[in-house]
């Protein structure tokens, strides 16, 4: 049974509470290494692509300098990471439509944003939220599973009727701490595997909703 719209705010805001200072795992300095660095973080952990992007920064800051790479040396710097020579193969691609249909810079809307080579509407989301503060809620497996399994969604939602179902719980303002908490809740309590969410009853205490 799915929750109602009042209890499933209560679910995620008191998710938010045990997170209160959740902030984006991704190392980055700028619109274009926070792109890249969500676009490698795809079936990868942020640690991993955190390893990788040091190096691959160093080599490439710019989507000028990517541009011009050839994917091995790209796929050179990634090789630790799933799926290192499609995501090379996509980087080369995105810093070339970067240069050719946008000036070189980021865009910002969700549209704009996909159509760049290896960027879906995940990656579009994180860009758009953390990297301008713009409304978007991202849906990573973390998110989709903590909704599922608390009953947000029904176990049969896909990613996009998760995303939609939050924002229409959510005010906008939550959105991005409620993606960021989301993602620690589900490494450190709401496991895939043995979740522990049953020991925080006060996701569960819908007295005063």
């Amino acid at each position: 049974m799915v929750l109602s719209k009042k209890r499933a705010r209560h679910v995620i805001e008191e998710i938010i509470a045990l997170f209160p200072d959740a902030k984006p795992s991704l190392d980055f300095r700028n619109h274009f290494e926070l792109l890249v660095a969500v676009m490698l973080s795809a079936q990868t952990t942020d640690a991993a692509v955190n390893k990788a992007t040091p190096g691959l920064f160093a080599a490439f800051p710019t989507p000028q300098a990517m541009s011009v790479a050839t994917e091995s040396e790209i796929a050179s710097h990634i090789s630790r990471l799933g799926l290192y020579r499609n995501k090379a193969k996509f980087l080369k691609k995105c810093a070339q439509q970067l240069l050719d249909d946008f000036d070189g810079q980021v865009p910002q809307t969700r549209e704009e944003l996909e159509s760049l080579a290896g960027v879906g509407r995940k990656t579009a989301n994180v860009v758009m939220s953390v990297g301008f503060g713009i409304p978007a809620f991202a849906v990573d497996t973390h998110v989709e599973r903590i909704c599922k399994h608390h009953d947000i969604v029904k176990k049969s939602a896909t990613p996009l009727e998760v995303e939609k179902r939050v924002m229409d719980v959510l005010p906008p303002e939550e959105w991005l701490a409620a993606h960021q908490a989301m993602i620690y809740f589900g490494r450190a309590i709401c496991h895939p595997k043995n979740p522990e969410c049953d020991h925080y009853p006060q996701l569960y205490d819908f007295s005063n909703v």
